[in-house]
């Protein structure tokens, strides 16, 4: 880069949303993460912008192209130099907990863990700037992820953080992935807060001060949150899982809400539209403290349906694509009602139930990924036997337990 004549600013190691907020807050007209997100420590690769958006799909390929032709232009006048943005990032964190919450805030209890993730250290400094007590473990950043591998959407991750709570009593925890887009969540009672409970709270919060706004979520979201948003005034909008296309679509829609399930939350009404886990963290801590309210109170009182797990399935990456293609056939004839935004997503209906199945090709992995909700436990049994039978002939029956 330097040798091409650009000026390149390292603003050090540090969670993939600083780079986002660097950006941004300094005008620049591009941005580069280096990360391996929430994979395996032997994974590697970059998170790319142009200008404020995000590079994907066929840009990516254009510029996999070019990086093997080498065509890079040669100038003069190129330099590389290290700015720290480090302290501006969280003084703009701290401003998500509004002055009538923090006298609340200093009666809660509140565990971290940052898996030894890009977003420890980011943590260890906002918590020390926040009123209440905060307990947080595995901030030392390390890529070798010695507690846990930092996937905060799978429960099994979430166990070190459970037990945490459990000893100081805690009445909330907060979860990261590996580079901290990601946020994950538990109520006191130790109970998962899962992504689309999550946007449940943040929809309520954004909807307070903004009628009628746009509010997107992924396809694996509960239907639960589409009456929800609707009986609060909102507009929910289904859209395709991938942060690339969730920021596309808000730019499209002025939507000031977007979440997905895997625990990407990206706020416009108040911050820049980006996903920021810790941000979200902030606004998690505020929505509760300011109402002086309980999270798992807030859970209880949520309206209640039977939900899969999701499943990703391991298949070989040549043959996802045409898996999902067959099913999404062989439904078609049914005459069941479909939605086609992401894979397939099919309304059930049964005996005293109705429900609904997921069924897609995985953005970033060999796999196909389903998921399935119910009115009642015996349907979502129905349904997963449907999927099963589905799955049956491509060796991966009984997948879906």
């Amino acid at each position: 880069m330097v040798a091409s004549g650009a000026v390149v600013q390292d603003i050090g190691i540090g969670p993939t949303p600083m780079l986002y907020f660097a950006v941004r807050s300094m005008k620049f007209d591009g941005g580069v993460m280096i990360t391996g997100s929430h994979n395996p420590p032997t994974h590697n690769g970059f998170k790319m912008m142009y200008s404020k958006e995000p590079l994907f799909a066929d840009e990516i390929q254009e510029i996999g192209v070019l990086c093997e032709t080498g065509g890079f232009a040669q100038e003069a006048g190129g330099r590389a130099e290290r700015v720290e943005i480090k302290n501006e990032y969280i003084e703009t964190l701290l401003k998500a907990i509004e002055p009538e919450a923090k006298q609340n805030l200093s009666n809660m209890k509140i565990a971290w863990d940052p898996g030894n993730g890009a977003g420890g250290e980011i943590v260890k400094a906002l918590t020390e700037k926040l009123p209440g007590k905060h307990f947080v473990i595995n901030d030392v950043i390390d890529g070798t992820f010695p507690a846990h591998h930092p996937d905060p959407s799978e429960e099994e991750n979430l166990h070190q953080l459970m037990d945490l709570m459990k000893k100081e009593d805690c009445d909330l925890g907060i979860a990261l992935d590996g580079d901290a887009d990601r946020i994950g969540a538990v109520d006191g009672k130790g109970r998962v807060i899962w992504g689309d409970q999550m946007m449940m709270v943040f929809a309520e919060d954004v909807l307070a001060e903004n009628a009628g706004a746009k509010i997107i979520v992924d396809v694996k979201t509960s239907g639960i949150f589409f009456d929800r948003v609707r009986k609060m005034g909102g507009e929910p909008i289904m859209w395709k899982t991938g942060h690339s296309y969730i920021k596309n679509k808000m730019a499209e829609t002025g939507a000031l809400l977007a979440g997905e399930m895997s625990g990407h939350v990206f706020f416009a009404d108040k911050y820049f539209g980006f996903d920021d886990a810790i941000y979200a963290a902030a606004r998690l801590i505020n929505f509760f403290a300011k109402r002086g309210l309980k999270p798992a109170d807030f859970v209880d009182k949520l309206p209640k349906s039977f939900s899969s797990a999701e499943y990703r399935i391991e298949v070989p990456e040549d043959k996802k694509v045409q898996i999902v293609e067959d099913i999404r056939a062989q439904v078609k004839k049914g005459g069941k009602e479909i939605s086609e935004i992401d894979g397939i997503r099919v309304k059930e209906l049964g005996q005293g139930w109705s429900g609904w199945w997921l069924l897609r090709s995985s953005n970033t992995q060999a796999a196909i990924s389903v998921r399935a909700e119910a009115t009642t436990q015996a349907g979502l049994g129905e349904i997963k036997k449907l999927l099963n039978g589905f799955l049956e002939p491509y060796g991966v029956g009984g997948k879906v337990l």
